[in-house]
């Protein structure tokens, strides 16, 4: 069973999102608060595996909501997937450089939601391509370019975390780069804990921020 907490500042979308996912067999409502602070106290509370959080809220914002939630929580870490109603979200930026593991449009079906979920729980990271690579790449050049980490990738993980950067799965990499998909996932693995990054959405906003792959022209 998959323990979901549910956090909008609108307790209608609280409420539908909470009876959306309480149908489903596999996943169980543990929690649901209203502001960013409530959301942190009762993480603390009732520890859910899934957290889906909305950015923009009173008393205390989803970003440092997520910020709060991670850096107090050192095992069983809840993933976080912020929601937003529109996909170029300065604030949805923001939320994945703190941490979240994604992020939903509002208006996205039952069934979406509920894979999502699914998704995040098992560990993956939700990133819709296409969305997640322009989200990026309208707002990572607005940003400093970063110093790139101590630990020093190899020219293969390097190449790698480039394609990565781009919104390719393991095996669209695998099939670009001429490799076997399960040495792809162990390049994958390594570049994550040499650059201390929770996961593929961390990996994607790094890429950019460090230089290692250029910002394209504005859309």
């Amino acid at each position: 069973m998959i323990r979901v907490m549910v956090v909008d500042d609108q307790e209608i979308v609280r409420a539908g999102f909470s009876a959306l996912l309480g149908a489903q067999e596999d996943l169980e409502i543990v929690g649901q608060a209203g502001n960013g602070a409530e959301a942190v106290a009762t993480a603390r509370e009732v520890r859910p595996d899934v957290i889906l959080m909305d950015v923009r809220m009173p008393v205390l914002d989803g970003i440092a909501a997520t910020r709060q939630i991670l850096e107090s929580t050192t095992e069983d870490q809840p993933k976080v997937i912020v929601l937003t109603t529109f996909d170029l979200d300065e604030y949805v930026y923001d939320a994945l450089r703190a941490g979240a593991s994604g992020f939903l449009l509002k208006h996205v079906s039952p069934d979406e939601l509920a894979a999502a979920v699914r998704v995040v729980a098992g560990g993956d990271a939700l990133l819709a391509p296409s969305i997640t690579r322009r989200l990026v790449e309208d707002f990572a050049k607005t940003r400093p370019v970063l110093k790139v980490a101590d630990a020093t990738l190899t020219p293969r993980e390097t190449d790698v975390l480039r394609q990565i950067a781009r919104g390719l799965s393991n095996r669209e990499i695998a099939a670009e780069l001429v490799l076997a998909e399960q040495t792809v996932k162990s390049h994958v693995s390594r570049i994550l804990t040499k650059l201390d990054l929770r996961d593929r959405a961390q990996a994607v906003v790094y890429a950019y921020e460090a230089g290692v792959v250029a910002p394209g022209p504005a859309r």
